[in-house]
C-alpha cells in the first residue's frame, strides 16, 4: 500500500498527515486553506511553498483533503490547486462536516457535530449525510461555537451584564476597548476568529454564574436548534472541535438534561480519519 496524504483544514491552519497502514509517518501544519476566501492561484501558491517541499522524496498515492468552505461548488477549485502542486492521480476533496462524519461515525450511523470556531452538524447513515441543519454562520447561527461564545461574552460585557470586575478583567487581559471590539467585529476580516479567540476567558471564569449562563445558553441552543432535528433518541451525538473537547463536561451536562447521549469527542478529526483510511 502506498502512502496517503490526509489534510484537515480549518479557518487558521491545515493539519497534514502522511499515513501508511494506519501509521502516521509525517505530520506538519500550514496556513488554513478555504476556497471561500482564496482563489485557486492562492491555494496553489500556499501548497507549493509550504506543503510540496515537505513531501519531496515521498511516494504519495492519494490525497484526501477535508476543509471548511469545501462545499460541492468549490471542491473542483481545491482539487485543481492541489493537482497543480502535487501531481497525484487520486485527489478527493470533502467538506469539514464529512471529515467529522468519517472520523466520528465511519461506516456506522450516527450524529456528527463540529464545535470549534464555528459549528455544524449532520445525521449520517454510514455512507452519506441524510439530514443537515444549516449552520448559517455566527450572526444567524453557529450556536455553541467559539465565535458565538465570544459574541455573547463581549455583548454581555459591553452591556454590563457580567459580574462586577469581569468586564474590566476581560478588556485588560486582551487589550480591548469598546471601539476596538466594534472595529474587529464589523470592519476587520475574520471576525469569527477574533470572537473565538476570547473563549479561553470563558473557560477560565466559568464558575462565575454570568459566564456559566453564556455557556449553558449557547450549548442549549445548539442542541435545540440543530441536534434535536435528528434521530438523537437512537444515535449518540459525537463531536470534533476544540470547544467540544475543552468544554466537554458542560456539554455533557446540557446533553443529559435534554435526553441525549454523547459519544466520541475529538479535539481534531485527524485521529479518526487515520483510523478510517486504515480500515479501507
Amino acid at each position: 500500500m502506498k502512502e496517503i496524504l490526509i489534510a484537515d483544514s480549518g479557518a487558521t491552519k491545515t493539519d497534514w498527515c502522511v499515513v501508511k497502514n494506519g501509521e502516521i509517518l509525517l505530520r506538519f501544519t500550514s496556513k488554513g486553506i478555504s476556497p471561500i476566501y482564496q482563489s485557486e492561484d492562492e491555494i496553489a501558491e500556499e501548497i507549493q511553498k509550504n506543503v510540496q517541499p515537505r513531501l519531496s522524496n515521498r511516494s504519495i498515492g492519494a490525497v484526501y483533503f477535508y476543509g471548511s468552505g469545501c462545499i460541492p461548488e468549490k471542491t473542483a477549485v481545491v482539487r485543481s490547486a492541489i493537482q497543480r502542486s502535487l501531481p497525484i492521480e487520486t485527489i478527493e476533496v470533502y467538506s469539514d462536516l464529512i471529515a467529522a462524519a468519517h472520523a466520528l461515525c465511519g461506516r456506522e450511523a450516527g450524529i456528527a457535530c463540529i464545535l470549534g470556531t464555528g459549528s455544524n452538524s449532520c445525521e449520517w447513515n454510514g455512507e452519506k449525510i441524510i439530514k443537515q441543519v444549516p449552520p448559517l454562520g455566527f450572526i444567524l447561527g453557529d450556536e455553541g461555537s467559539g465565535a458565538v461564545l465570544g459574541k455573547l461574552l463581549v455583548s454581555d460585557a459591553l452591556k454590563n451584564r457580567l459580574s462586577p470586575g469581569l468586564k474590566d478583567k476581560l478588556l485588560e487581559q486582551y487589550g480591548l476597548t469598546q471601539a476596538i471590539i466594534i472595529d474587529r467585529v464589523y470592519k476587520q476580516p475574520f471576525p469569527s476568529r477574533f470572537l473565538a479567540s476570547l473563549s479561553p476567558f470563558i473557560l477560565e471564569n466559568i464558575e462565575d454564574p454570568t459566564i456559566r449562563r453564556i455557556v449553558d445558553k449557547s450549548f442549549s441552543d445548539f442542541f435545540e436548534r440543530n441536534v434535536m432535528q435528528y434521530n438523537y433518541q437512537e444515535n449518540k451525538v459525537n463531536f470534533v472541535g476544540s470547544i467540544a473537547f475543552y468544554y466537554i463536561d458542560y456539554l455533557k451536562s446540557i446533553a443529559t438534561e435534554k435526553g441525549m447521549r454523547i459519544g466520541i469527542v475529538y479535539a481534531s478529526p485527524m485521529e479518526g480519519l487515520v483510523k478510517y483510511y486504515a480500515s479501507l
